[in-house]
């Protein structure tokens, strides 16, 4: 283990980076301010290992916690299940929740994977952030219904992601995982001595 309290490790093996990762950024469309967004299925071919780890801790439990936003812009905190079928990351919400209504006026989403019991976050503390596009074609809907079998009528909305991230620890580490599309895999490594990171 390095002496550094704080390394950014690219997963192709280029230079550590002393500091703290900037883990929110992301590839951005240009001109447009927004984050390039992406089905599941190019995660998984972009970083496989990773997406399986975040597949995997989702797979964990069948209820997760979505955070959409309100009409105010203040965050709504709700109950969900993911579902990861046909390379994509699947949203399904009762009619009439007020997610749907949230999704369809500010489709930006984050989807945090249920913690389960204790407190030793077997295989990591997972999230995944993105937009939430509705899908209304019959034969996507018909299909997934047939599939899932969930109480109906329903909506349902496919995952386009820009971030993922996994956080577990590691001797006396905290690291940080994350993936935005049009980057490689980051990992940072930090203690609670790191004065860089005292106050955040």
């Amino acid at each position: 283990m390095t002496s550094e309290s704080t390394r950014v490790v690219g997963v192709d093996g280029g230079a550590d980076v002393d500091g703290v990762a900037d883990v929110a950024g992301g590839a951005g469309r240009a001109g447009s301010g927004r984050r390039e967004a992406v089905g599941w299925s190019v995660v998984r071919a972009a970083v496989p290992e990773f997406a399986g780890r975040v597949q995997e801790r989702f797979g964990a439990h069948r209820h997760h916690v979505l955070a959409t936003l309100r009409k105010d812009g203040a965050p709504r905190l709700t109950g969900l299940e993911a579902d990861f079928r046909y390379g994509e990351l699947w949203l399904g919400m009762m009619v009439g929740s007020r997610k749907v209504l949230d999704l369809r006026r500010d489709p930006r989403f984050s989807l945090h994977a249920n913690p389960g019991p204790g407190a030793d976050l077997s295989g990591g503390d997972v999230r995944v952030s993105g937009r939430a596009v509705e899908v209304t074609e019959p034969e996507v809907v018909a299909r997934y219904a047939a599939a899932v079998k969930p109480p109906e009528p329903f909506h349902l909305f496919r995952a386009e992601l820009t971030e993922a991230v996994r956080t577990y620890t590691e001797d006396s580490y905290v690291v940080l995982e994350s993936w935005v599309p049009g980057r490689p895999l980051r990992t940072v490594r930090r203690t609670s001595d790191d004065a860089a990171l005292r106050g955040e």
